[in-house]
């Protein structure tokens, strides 16, 4: 017991190795890693992104980033299955608190979100968002973009999020959890011959020409197949993860604002993405995870083992290339 330590992310004197925090205690950060406000030479940075004030059904997402640090807790720190290592044996993670966005202006909060997104990528390597709702993920790739160039999309999630963009009342285009793919096409921030989308059950106006795997697509593949068919339409080039909880069936992610009956379970997708190795991934987040309407943190669970498993992929990959 000597060898034990809690409240790492306070105490913590190096971004490397596995804390000894109790799974029960202690101060809830991603994975207990370092909380701080500095990502200078982290490998990878994790924010959380409070915000949902761009949901058209259920609320509540902006308790996202605060329950999957705390489900994050489970973890025990052994090495982590599948990839069988300690993520934090070579790779620098922390985790950079959150974004601060003013609840009575929520106008402003893109900008906001993609100010200092910019910020910690000129920072750090590798930026692992926790939303809050999907709107989040057009600043995120604004933020990409000025570092990366265009990207492809990978795009795990029930809905298309391409409906038209409609303007407020100034005049300006708005953008919500279902528009932002939209928004991010008009601005030329992806690359849709590299774009895909994965578990679509719901219909949508427009498709702008990127791939489509419907529900049904994905009941009927296996995990490798689907994976398969992910890396050879994203291929090479720079790419950005976004993973919607509702791409999971209500069963495996009932904690989500706009659920939808029909999907896969939280295994096969992890399955999948324990695939995907092969990717160029520059950037990833975890969104719609809403604990209000959740049950015993099956949500929060599932959103984080996916950002875990997106950690998994970079440490296995610096482990294999050191």
């Amino acid at each position: 017991m000597a060898s034990k330590s809690i409240d790492n992310a306070f105490t913590a004197t190096s971004d490397l190795g596995a804390a000894s925090d109790p799974t029960y205690a202690g101060a809830a950060s991603f994975m207990r890693r370092r909380y701080t406000k500095s990502a200078v030479d982290a490998d990878i940075t994790v924010w959380g992104v409070p915000f949902d004030s761009a949901v058209s059904n259920r609320p509540g997402a902006r308790f996202g980033p605060a329950a999957i640090r705390r489900a994050s807790m489970i973890f025990d720190n052994d090495p982590q299955y599948p990839f069988h290592i300690d993520l934090f044996e070579t790779l620098k993670v922390v985790d950079y608190g959150d974004c601060m966005i003013d609840y009575r202006l929520p106008e402003l909060a893109h900008a906001a979100m993609k100010a200092e997104a910019s910020k910690i990528l000129a920072q750090s390597r590798f930026l692992l968002t926790l939303g809050g709702d999907h709107s989040i993920t057009l600043p995120l790739l604004q933020a990409h973009v000025e570092k990366h160039g265009p990207v492809g999309l990978v795009h795990f999630d029930a809905h298309q999020d391409t409906w038209s963009l409609t303007q407020d009342i100034g005049g300006t285009n708005r953008v919500d959890h279902g528009s932002f793919v939209t928004a991010a096409v008009a601005e030329g921030l992806l690359d849709v011959d590299r774009s895909i989308q994965i578990g679509i059950r719901t219909d949508a106006p427009e498709n702008y020409g990127i791939r489509i795997m419907h529900g049904y697509d994905v009941e009927e593949l296996d995990a490798s197949a689907i994976a398969e068919a992910v890396i050879e339409c994203a291929g090479q080039g720079p790419v950005y993860l976004t993973f919607d909880i509702d791409c999971l069936d209500a069963a495996f992610a009932p904690g989500t604002g706009t659920p939808v009956s029909g999907g896969p379970s939280s295994a096969k997708m992890l399955s999948v993405l324990r695939k995907l190795g092969k990717l160029n991934i520059v950037g990833a987040d975890v969104v719609e995870v809403s604990p209000p309407f959740d049950h015993a943190d099956i949500t929060a669970i599932a959103g984080a083992t996916v950002a875990m498993y997106m950690i998994g992929l970079k440490a296995e990959a610096a482990k294999t290339s050191s």
